[in-house]
C-alpha cells in the first residue's frame, strides 16, 4: 500500500547540506565543487521564499534543481566571498553573490530578479538546454 507524502514534504527536490557532525569539509569549498559539477545548483538560505520561488520556476519548465541550503551567516559569507573570487559575473554585481543565486553550466545567472527577467525574455530554457538540466 502507498503512503501519502505530507503536505511540507520536498518530495521531488534534491536539497544538499553538509552534515552537522563534518566539520572537516569546508563549505566554500564544497559549494564551489557542486558548482562545477551540477547543470543547476540553487544556493540560499535556509527557508528563503524566493529560493522557493526559483525551485518552482525551474520545476515548471521541467528542471530538477539541486538547492545548497545555508545553515548560518558565517557559512553563507565564507561561500559568498569563494564564489565572487571564482565568478568573474560577480565583478558585474558590486563583487559579492547574493542569494538566493543560481549557477547555470558553472557559472552564475543571479538571484530570483535575473532568472525571472532571463525567463521573460526568453532566454532560460535555452540556456538551461546548453548546460544540459533541460532535454527539449
Amino acid at each position: 500500500m502507498q503512503q501519502a507524502i505530507p503536505a511540507g514534504s520536498r518530495a521531488g527536490l534534491r536539497d544538499i547540506s553538509l552534515p552537522s557532525n563534518d566539520v572537516a569539509v569546508d563549505p566554500a569549498n564544497k559549494v564551489a565543487r557542486m558548482v562545477s559539477e551540477n547543470a543547476v545548483i540553487i544556493i540560499a538560505r535556509r527557508g528563503c521564499c524566493m529560493c522557493h520561488v526559483i525551485k518552482r520556476l525551474l520545476q515548471s519548465l521541467g528542471v530538477n534543481p539541486t538547492v545548497y541550503d545555508l545553515h548560518d551567516d558565517h557559512e553563507a559569507a565564507a561561500v559568498a566571498g569563494e564564489l565572487s573570487m571564482k565568478d568573474a559575473a560577480c565583478s558585474s554585481n558590486g563583487g559579492t553573490v547574493q542569494f538566493p543565486a543560481m549557477f547555470v553550466g558553472g557559472k552564475l545567472l543571479g538571484g530570483l530578479e535575473r532568472v525571472m527577467a532571463t525567463h521573460i525574455s526568453g532566454e532560460l530554457a535555452p540556456m538551461l538546454k546548453d548546460a544540459g538540466a533541460l532535454w527539449l
